[in-house]
């Protein structure tokens, strides 16, 4: 969980998010076989990531100058318990925030990039899930899900070649799966009053005002009710969503607002009638909205091993809210859709998924132009 984040813009205190969590995580298995089409593990709703989270080790885990969190957390019983280095905090270097080499003078400007890294580590049954928010120096937040571990195989006869699985080892095969996470943004962008946009590179068609074929524009199109937030990705129109305060204005007059920049990322594959499509609704888009309620916290609802199906977001949306100057709640479905290779056994590489929020006008300028050079500057 990423709680309250503030930035200071000339002086001003702005607080860009309250409170961001993964509410939920489903893995749904594409084998329809009686050995593996019932496994559809709800591993943050029925596991409980944060109960199965990991003590991080120095020099493993973590590296660097490190400082850890211990986590009290109840137990299977109801009583509490700490783990010891559950959370690790650690700044790294990561690359050039910006350069400029300037040829008529022959100068060189080049400022390094650091960030904050807030991590922690869940093994759940066979897979290992390792959740890193980055705050960046130039107001971006980004969540990147690490997932590894070893992969959930079968027997098969040597020299099949099953339909809905690699063989990743003699004799052995895994099946072809998904790890679908929602996260739960709960966005005050300078205030608690915002609203939503679905932002859409649309290409224009030829005419007078576009005689070379060439203009697009940046298309922002309102989502002013729960129905209408119900959203998926397009990669093909870059498309993202943008959270602003009508209220609140930068010094060019624009609302302040963060953007939501997803990945290339599915959806769930199962049918809306098969049981983990029952119950993993939320999974079916990329981005549920909702106003804010301190009661609606996991998209699939409290009890999802339990559910008959249609809890969580399905329920709260039915009723289509308004999201008109609202304290909006996002809801970004992300992840992988997994066919395994023989490169993932016996332990399968990290594999990566995640999103960004980027200030869209949320600062009158680069927030990291102050920024101090290295020591050693670099020269023409």
């Amino acid at each position: 969980m990423l709680n309250t984040v503030t930035y200071d813009d000339g002086g001003r205190s702005r607080r860009v998010l309250h409170r961001a969590s993964i509410g939920e995580m489903v893995v749904p298995y594409g084998d329809p076989g009686p050995l593996h089409g019932w496994k559809n593990a709800f591993d943050a709703g029925e596991w409980g990531l944060g109960r199965l989270a990991d003590s991080l080790t120095l020099g493993c885990d973590c590296l660097g100058a490190i400082h850890y969190f211990d986590v009290p957390m109840a137990d299977e019983r109801g009583g509490a318990r700490v783990l010891e280095r559950g959370i690790c905090v650690h700044e790294e270097d990561y690359g050039i925030l910006w350069k400029h080499v300037d040829m008529q003078a022959g100068t060189t400007e080049v400022r390094r990039s650091r960030r904050l890294v807030i991590s922690s580590i869940s093994t759940v049954g066979n897979y290992e899930y390792g959740f890193y928010w980055y705050l960046y120096l130039d107001g971006t937040i980004q969540l990147e899900v690490k997932l590894t571990g070893i992969m959930s195989t079968m027997g098969i006869v040597p020299g099949d070649q099953p339909r809905h699985a690699t063989v990743v080892a003699p004799g052995l095969a895994a099946p072809v799966h998904q790890h679908l996470f929602c996260a739960r943004l709960d966005l005050d962008v300078d205030g608690e009053t915002n609203e939503v946009y679905e932002v859409d590179t649309t290409v224009l068609a030829p005419g007078p005002d576009n005689p070379w074929t060439n203009a697009f524009v940046a298309q922002q199109t309102p989502l002013r009710s729960e129905r209408e937030a119900q959203r998926l990705v397009d990669p093909g129109r870059s498309r993202s969503w943008l959270v602003v305060n009508p209220h609140a204005r930068n010094r060019l007059g624009q609302p302040v607002g963060y953007r939501l920049r997803p990945g290339a990322t599915p959806t769930l594959l199962a049918g809306p009638d098969s049981p983990v499509g029952r119950r993993a609704t939320f999974a079916t888009r990329n981005l549920w909205v909702t106003p804010y309620d301190p009661d609606e916290r996991r998209p699939a609802g409290d009890h999802p091993n339990q559910s008959q199906g249609g809890d969580g977001l399905p329920r709260w949306t039915s009723t289509n809210r308004s999201l008109v100057d609202a304290d909006v709640v996002l809801w970004h479905t992300f992840g992988i859709t997994h066919v395994p290779r023989p490169e993932d056994w016996p332990v399968t590489p990290v594999e990566y998924c995640g999103f960004h929020l980027v200030p869209f006008g949320f600062f009158d300028g680069n927030p990291a132009l102050d920024v101090p050079p290295s020591e050693a500057h670099c020269t023409s």
